[in-house]
């Protein structure tokens, strides 16, 4: 498809392997229930959600869990023991946010300051998890 793209053929693809698509796609339509919800290409949608996204990965998520309660758009996946926080304020809001983590003995095991994905992005959009109707169009 890479091949195609390149010589200037135009592409259709419904997928909902939205790392793909932010790979592949010039400009992405998403759709949710058979209802369009945003178009544009990757990194404006990525921009609509607004920030960059803080992900700390820690040792023991029982201290932050009541920590996080009370931010907007902040994530917990247990399975990975990760905390996604959205950060508005730059560095000051991130460096805030890991010491309070250190100081209530989270154990920070690796942070990383990343932009949002397109999986955020329609969980932001639709309010459920990418599973299906995402059309991307090269």
């Amino acid at each position: 498809m890479r091949d195609l793209a390149a010589e200037g053929t135009a592409i259709l693809l419904t997928t909902q392997y939205l790392e793909e698509a932010d790979q592949l796609a010039d400009d992405i339509l998403v759709i949710d229930h058979g209802r369009p919800m945003a178009a544009g290409t990757p990194d404006q949608l990525k921009s609509q959600i607004g920030a960059d996204v803080l992900e700390v990965r820690i040792a023991d998520l029982g201290p932050v869990e009541a920590l996080v309660a009370g931010i907007e758009g902040a994530l917990v996946d247990r399975d990975r023991c990760t905390v996604d926080i959205p950060i508005t304020a730059g560095a000051e809001q991130s460096l805030y946010l890991l010491a309070s983590f250190q100081g209530a003995g989270a154990g920070i095991e690796d942070f990383q300051l990343r932009r949002p994905t397109l999986d955020e992005v329609f969980l932001t959009l639709t309010g459920s998890p990418a599973a299906q109707d995402m059309e991307v169009v090269r």
